[in-house]
C-alpha cells in the first residue's frame, strides 16, 4: 500500500509539473520543407515595389536570417518566405516577448516571466527548430546586441553571454550576487551601450561622480558577477552618447557642437573629430545607436545624417545629410533611406548617384533597412515591409 501511494503521488507530481512546464505552454511548428532562396543581388534597380508587409513590434531591427525574414509580435515569432511573406515556421509561448535578435546563426527570442526578461530560446532561422535555451536576468526594455559577446542591455544591469549561451559577465545591480563587493560601483544608471568582439561598452552615470563614465567590459576575463574591464573612467561631460566600440577603440558623441571623441583600449582619449550630424540629433530611447556595418565600415544614423565610421579606428570618413536611417550594402553600393526612397551611395566616398523611389504611404519616421539577397527589408516603426524590383 505504501508503494502504491508513492506511485500515485509521484505520478500526480509528474502530471502537475508537465502541465506547468514551459514545454506544455509552447507551440512550435517547424518548417516542412527547405526555404526558397531569395533572388540574388544584382544591379540596384530603377524602381522598387512592395512585396508584402507584417506587424513586427518585437524586432528592433529588420531581422533577416537564413534565407528568410523573421517577424515577432505578442508571444509569437515566425519565419517568413522572403519573397512572398508566406509563413514557414512559428514559435509561440504563453509569455510576452521582450525582444528578439540574431547571433551565431540562430534567432534569439527573449520572453518575459514575471518582472524579468528571463526566458531565452534559440531557433533555427530556416527551420524554426528549437535550439539551446538559457535564463537571463534582463529587465524589460532590454536589447540583445552583438555577436560574441551578445550584450543584454538594461538601465541598471547588463550581462553578456557567448555564442553557446554561457554567461560571461554581469555588471550593475545583480539580482543574486555570489559575493558581496564583486561589483565595483552601486546605484549607477546605464545610458547607452555598444558591443564588439570580446568587448561590451556602457556609458553610465554613477552617484557622487562629476561626469558620466565610460566602462568597457572584457567578458573573457570576467568571472560571473565579478566583471573585468579594459577601462572605466569619467569622460568629463554630461549628456554624451556611446556610438560604437571596436576591438581597440570606443566612439562617444559629445554634447554641444557635434564631435566624436575616440578612446583607446586603455580608456585614454586619443582625439576628437567634428561630425556633420545633420539638422537634428537623435537620442535612442533604448540606448543603442542606430548603426549597420559591412566588412570595413560602420554606418551610423545620427538622426539627421548617415555617417561612415572606419570599422577599425571609428574615425568619421564622410556623411550624407537628410537621411532617415543608417543604410545597408547592396552589391557594390550602399542604399541609405531618405524621405523619397533609398539613396544609392558610393561606400568609399559617400557620393550619392541617384535615389530609388519608394512609396512609404505617408510614413515619415525613421527607417531601418537590411538586404536579403536582392530584396530590401525595411522596418518602419513596428512594421516590416519587404521591397523588390518593380
Amino acid at each position: 500500500m505504501v508503494a502504491a501511494v508513492l506511485v500515485l503521488v509521484l505520478g500526480g507530481a509528474a502530471l502537475l509539473y508537465g502541465a506547468q512546464s514551459p514545454a506544455a505552454n509552447t507551440e512550435s511548428v517547424p518548417a516542412t520543407a527547405p526555404p526558397a532562396p531569395p533572388p540574388p543581388a544584382t544591379a540596384v534597380p530603377a524602381r522598387l515595389t512592395e512585396l508584402w508587409r507584417a506587424s513586427s513590434p518585437a524586432t528592433p531591427v529588420p531581422l533577416v536570417a537564413g534565407a528568410g525574414v523573421v517577424v515577432a509580435e505578442g508571444s509569437r515569432v515566425s519565419g517568413r518566405d522572403a519573397a512572398t511573406g508566406a509563413e514557414r515556421w512559428s514559435y509561440t509561448r504563453d509569455l510576452p516577448l521582450c525582444t528578439t535578435g540574431f547571433a551565431d546563426g540562430r534567432v534569439l527570442a527573449l520572453y518575459r516571466n514575471d518582472q524579468y526578461c528571463s526566458e531565452l530560446t534559440t531557433l533555427g532561422p530556416d527551420s524554426g527548430e528549437r535550439g539551446p535555451t538559457r535564463t537571463l536576468d534582463a529587465r524589460p526594455g532590454t536589447r540583445l546586441i552583438g555577436q560574441d559577446p551578445v550584450l543584454a542591455t538594461g538601465v541598471d544591469y547588463v550581462e553578456t553571454f557567448r555564442s553557446d549561451l554561457v554567461r560571461t559577465a554581469e555588471y550593475g545591480t545583480v539580482r543574486a550576487p555570489e559575493e558581496p563587493g564583486d561589483q565595483p560601483r552601486a546605484g549607477c544608471t546605464f545610458r547607452s551601450f555598444a558591443s564588439a568582439r570580446d568587448r561590451a561598452g556602457v556609458l553610465e552615470r554613477c552617484p557622487g561622480e562629476a561626469s558620466e563614465r565610460l566602462s568597457v567590459i572584457r567578458p573573457s576575463g570576467s568571472e560571473g558577477d565579478r566583471p573585468a574591464f579594459d577601462s572605466s573612467a569619467g569622460i568629463g561631460t554630461e549628456g554624451a552618447q556611446l556610438v560604437a566600440v571596436s576591438p581597440e577603440r570606443a566612439a562617444v558623441l559629445l554634447p554641444g557642437v557635434p564631435r566624436l571623441a575616440l578612446y583607446d583600449r586603455g580608456g585614454r582619449k586619443i582625439g576628437e573629430f567634428p561630425v556633420a550630424a545633420g539638422a537634428q540629433l537623435s537620442v535612442p530611447a533604448d540606448g543603442v545607436a542606430r548603426t549597420s556595418a559591412d566588412a570595413t565600415t560602420r554606418y551610423w544614423w545620427t538622426g539627421g545624417a548617415t555617417v561612415a565610421l572606419d570599422g577599425a579606428t571609428l574615425q568619421p570618413r564622410w556623411a550624407v545629410p537628410g537621411t532617415v536611417g543608417p543604410g545597408t550594402r547592396h552589391g557594390e553600393r550602399l542604399l541609405v533611406p531618405v524621405p523619397a526612397g533609398l539613396a544609392v551611395v558610393d561606400p568609399d566616398t559617400g557620393a550619392v548617384s541617384r535615389t530609388v523611389p519608394v512609396d512609404r504611404g505617408g510614413w515619415g519616421g525613421p527607417v531601418q533597412v537590411a538586404a536579403q539577397g536582392g530584396l530590401l527589408v525595411e522596418l518602419r516603426g513596428t512594421e516590416v515591409v519587404v521591397l523588390g524590383p518593380a
